[in-house]
């Protein structure tokens, strides 16, 4: 990680989330819940949002993906870095193993303030996939773009029924 980056990893930034560790989602609950300080509401400006395999994959671009910001309580904050790196698969800067990479963003909150986090996006090899093969999802909000129409029912292979974040 660069200094341009963010604060080295013991820096203490809230994490911005925006698929399956969203709160109520299936991750937050097995991985976060009672772990957190605070959680609102937050944006991610400069990226978009692509479907993947049951979670989302965000990465740099022309658009706003919906989450939320997680601030750790601070004596679960080591534990909840090293349980969402390894569930994001984040095995360091640059490391050509991570599917997503740990980078620190500028988030915006309701009523116009901004915040540093940490965001995962997807790692430059999976990037260029997603823009070759990938779909996004319009709006740049996961919990909006999986769910089903009024009336149509969601099949079983629909986004977000894998059991992987």
């Amino acid at each position: 990680m660069t200094p341009a980056d963010g604060p080295p990893e013991d820096g203490g930034l809230p994490f911005f989330v925006y698929g399956t560790l969203r709160p109520g989602e299936r991750y937050h609950q097995r991985l976060l819940t009672g772990r957190t300080a605070s959680e609102a509401p937050a944006r991610l400006p400069g990226a978009v949002l692509y479907e993947g395999p049951g979670y989302p994959y965000a990465m740099e671009g022309d658009g706003v993906v919906t989450g939320a910001l997680i601030a750790p309580l601070p004596e679960a904050y080591g534990q909840v870095l090293r349980v969402l790196d390894q569930l994001e698969e984040c095995y360091g800067p640059g490391d050509p193993r991570n599917l997503y990479d740990r980078v620190a963003r500028t988030v915006e909150l309701p009523g116009g303030g901004t915040a540093r986090a940490w965001v995962y996006l997807a790692a430059a090899p999976l990037a260029r996939e997603l823009r070759a093969h990938g779909t996004p999802l319009p709006g740049g909000d996961w919990l909006t773009a999986r769910r089903p129409a009024p009336g149509r029912p969601r099949s079983p292979s629909a986004p977000g029924n894998a059991d992987r974040a």
